[in-house]
């Protein structure tokens, strides 16, 4: 076996075993006398879970060894490598608090992560000119760390307002608490069409000419709902796009965000209807016995510890490379605009934590938006804004 075989086995071995520890840590919270409790099935989850990570830490090192460097170059790389370091992130704060209940809720993030990165394509290719420096693997690991351990306060957050929001009456807090859930179930979404189309075999080539009067074309694996800026079907009897983008937007990447959008809303209407409740008051009896105190403690110690990390990966490394790399410190790129987003708003919240004492709703709901934040940067930036970071 290769390298780059033996690197998606130990990959899929991981994801399974991260789906397998959590129903263990969902057995952990059936003990009634505390959700912090280490019981037998906590342990059983907790062990599993280092295996897995285990696994897929092999899957990194084999990856880079048949790659010749950091498997954090595209899409695919960048987001497994985020997954595994949320992992890691939970294991240490689990090590600390021993707390069942956020296995629950952290694992599950993790392998929407892996799943959602497997769509993406998973070749090995070189690495551009642009890209052959040790700052890759400096900066990209680093920033990838600091945001894992930041979606630690997401998972911790989460949970908090599932268990303090009033379920019995539909309100602001309650719509909010939903579409979160909602954009959780739209990367299932994601997931189930790209394999179905993927299945099919469906392409839709598309032609246009690109602002250096050249011929280009994209292909399609979705029908095309949105389309290129003047762009010409290629392909007969294919879909026509109803609306054209805009150069400065890639509307193939947009074309499937609405795709996983449309088929996770449909997948919500399901399981309200199999519910007949909201997703949130049908997770609430599962957090029930959560100490409340004890999840705000770790949603401010993750950001307090995650800043830091972020803040050098995401400015002070991206600064020094982007100097020797294109000559500048900032060039207000998408993705370092919302970097500096990103990274304004965590201040924000420990500020908010220390000075102005935002405890316990309001801190879990700083963490919620905080990691919506870091996913718009990942799947928005990344897939339809044009820039110098983008990955598509």
């Amino acid at each position: 076996m290769d390298l780059a075989s033996l690197s998606s086995n130990l990959l899929y071995t991981a994801f399974i075993l991260y789906l397998v520890a959590t129903f263990f840590f969902g057995g952990a919270i059936r003990d009634k006398r505390s959700a912090a409790n280490v019981n037998r099935w906590s342990k059983l989850g907790f062990l599993v879970t280092i295996i897995g990570f285990i696994a897929q830490l092999g899957y990194f090192i084999a990856r880079w060894a048949a790659s010749g460097h950091a498997p954090v170059s595209n899409l695919f790389e960048f987001t497994t490598f985020f997954g595994m370091m949320l992992v890691g992130a939970f294991i240490i704060i689990y090590l600390i608090y021993k707390v069942s209940m956020l296995g629950l809720f952290t694992l599950p993030i993790a392998i929407l992560v892996i799943a959602y990165a497997s769509m993406f394509p998973r070749d090995i290719s070189p690495l551009i000119p642009a890209l052959q420096s040790d700052w890759l693997h400096i900066h990209v690991t680093t920033a990838a760390a600091g945001e894992s351990i930041l979606a630690i306060s997401f998972a911790a957050g989460l949970i908090y307002l599932i268990k303090v929001l009033d379920q019995s009456k539909a309100s602001k807090k309650t719509f909010w608490l939903e579409f979160i859930l909602f954009c959780l179930i739209s990367v299932v979404g994601f997931v189930f069409v790209t394999t179905s189309f993927k299945a099919m075999d469906y392409e839709a080539s598309f032609q246009w000419v690109d602002k250096n009067e050249q011929q280009v074309e994209e292909t399609y694996n979705m029908p095309a709902l949105v389309g290129l800026h003047e762009g010409e079907l290629k392909t007969p009897g294919r879909f026509e796009p109803f609306v054209d983008m805009p150069a400065i937007i890639n509307a193939e990447k947009l074309n499937t965000l609405i795709w996983s959008l449309v088929s996770g809303l449909v997948l919500y209407g399901v399981l309200r209807l199999v519910l007949r409740k909201r997703i949130g008051a049908a997770l609430q009896p599962l957090v029930k016995n959560t100490n409340l105190d004890l999840l705000d403690e770790i949603g401010y110690r993750s950001v307090a510890i995650g800043f830091p990390v972020f803040t050098l990966g995401a400015l002070i490394f991206a600064m020094i490379w982007a100097q020797m790399a294109w000559t500048r410190f900032w060039g207000w790129d998408p993705k370092e605009v919302w970097a500096l987003i990103t990274w304004l708003f965590y201040a924000a919240f420990l500020h908010l934590r220390l000075s102005k004492g935002w405890h316990g709703e309001k801190s879990a709901w700083l963490a919620v938006v905080g990691f919506a934040i870091i996913m718009f940067n990942l799947v928005a930036v990344n897939l339809v804004i044009a820039g110098l970071h983008s990955y598509a």
